[in-house]
């Protein structure tokens, strides 16, 4: 039975949402401040977490950027500020996807199975992999992928769940462009509801993590109105 995670100030909306969870066989713990959902997540190894940005004591930023370091679990933000995705996804917070408010819970449903589907199950990627090396050396990069790690001349570099999936995907097919649209059905999956602006916002995201300069990249390169393509 998948556990959830839901953080909000809004006692209505945490009563809502855990309703709805429950009548789905989620178990759900509920939180009300930044500081008390930390101390869930580092008790509790959640299937997905439902963070409000907007939080007494910590934010929903700082409290992703603390379970960062030391998970990969996914988190959903919710916000009441759509026009600051670029601002959540963009940077290094660790945020697997968004949701705005007023919210559909159809769609906050869809978008947990989605996301939980894409972390449990074996990968999508596996399908087209090439090799059989749990270990992949290219350049100075090196990606262990029973650990999920990424190590960047021999320094590890913090990446989230998504993150990896992209990179390991490009990786492990060097030199093979795939549009957006392939990229989000491979990585986040054929009924994800999201659009392919996701898959930028990723994309960049990685880039500033492993590239020297992002806007010159040696990994992960663009093919002008198609996709992106890791350089073998």
């Amino acid at each position: 039975m998948a556990r959830v995670l839901v953080v909000d100030d809004e006692k209505m909306i945490v009563k809502g949402l855990r309703f709805a969870l429950l009548q789905e066989q989620y178990e759900v713990d509920c939180a009300y401040d930044g500081e008390e959902a930390l101390e869930y997540a580092q008790k509790t190894e959640y299937d997905c977490v439902l963070l409000d940005i907007m939080l007494p004591k910590r934010s929903g930023i700082e409290v992703c950027q603390a379970i960062r370091e030391f998970s990969n679990m996914p988190i959903i933000m919710l916000t009441a500020k759509g026009e600051d995705m670029d601002k959540i996804m963009g940077f290094e917070y660790g945020v697997d996807d968004y949701i705005t408010k007023p919210f559909n819970i159809l769609e906050v449903k869809a978008r947990m199975k989605a996301i939980m589907r894409r972390s449990k199950q074996a990968k999508p990627v596996q399908k087209e992999e090439k090799k059989e090396d749990h270990i992949i050396v290219c350049k100075d990069m090196r990606l262990d992928c029973e650990g999920r790690r990424v190590f960047i001349q021999d320094q590890e570099v913090n990446v989230t769940a998504k993150e990896f999936d992209l990179l390991e995907l490009l990786i492990r097919n060097p030199n093979k462009v795939y549009s957006r649209e392939n990229l989000l059905n491979i990585v986040w999956g054929y009924d994800y509801p999201g659009d392919v602006r996701t898959v930028d916002v990723h994309i960049r995201r990685l880039r500033e993590k492993i590239e020297v300069n992002p806007s010159d990249p040696k990994y992960v390169y663009t093919k002008w109105g198609v996709g992106y393509y890791f350089k073998g």
